[in-house]
């Protein structure tokens, strides 16, 4: 039975041509030896030789007359006014996007002023301090003070004037390296001013309040900044 449903399904295709030979021939033996099928065969020609013979549609009478009168409708629509026309545009195109926008910018602007009286009835500004440092400012490095770990005494006096140093100070205010900038340059004097640098604390450079590395100029006698 499944055989004769799937051999009957072609049926269409099989009046066509539109399979291979192979199963034209499967079907032309089938039909050979199926009687129910040869049935709903010769029941499908004669459908079809019946739509066959009623040849193509015939056109109205009036077809001809009908096109010449909507032509003529579409031509007297077409010569209404240009002003009619620009109304009937925007009614329905423009005037409809336009009242949703302005009831939309009205909710805004209704919720921006009701968020305003909020926050102004329920907030209240605190009082800035007049010493809190602009974060928006560099700063230069700040001398400290130097640990109880060096002796009152040690000096550097060599070549009868003062040594200036240029101490780089990292983040957290200690110094990293230096460069004498005047005054004698020998062994003891290297040693002398390492040793002070090594004991010395700074209150680091900063940047928008964060602490970053910066230069400060020493010498013997006291401390200066170079902003």
């Amino acid at each position: 039975m499944s055989n004769c449903n799937s051999i009957q399904s072609k049926f269409s295709d099989y009046l066509d041509g539109r399979l291979t030979g192979h199963e034209m021939q499967d079907i032309a033996a089938h039909l050979d030896a199926c009687g129910d099928c040869a049935g709903e065969w010769k029941a499908t020609k004669e459908t079809q030789l019946s739509l066959a013979a009623l040849g193509p549609v015939q056109q109205p009478e009036d077809l001809l007359l009908r096109i010449r009168v909507a032509v003529s409708h579409e031509r007297a629509r077409s010569r209404r006014p240009v002003f009619q026309s620009w109304k009937l545009a925007w009614e329905n195109t423009v005037g409809p996007f336009l009242l949703q926008a302005s009831a939309g910018f009205a909710s805004a602007v209704l919720l921006l002023g009701t968020v305003t009286v909020l926050v102004g009835m329920f907030t209240r500004p605190e009082m800035a301090r007049g010493e809190d440092e602009p974060l928006g400012r560099a700063t230069s490095p700040h001398f400290l003070y130097l640990s109880s770990a060096v002796s009152s005494n040690d000096q550097i006096r060599e070549g009868g004037g003062p040594v200036v140093v240029e101490a780089y100070i990292n983040g957290r205010g200690e110094v990293y390296d230096y460069r004498i900038v005047s005054g004698p340059v020998d062994a003891n004097t290297k040693a002398q001013v390492e040793n002070l640098l090594l004991w010395s604390h700074f209150e680091p450079a900063r940047f928008f309040g964060q602490p970053v590395r910066g230069l400060a100029v020493l010498s013997f006698s006291g401390v200066s900044v170079r902003g």
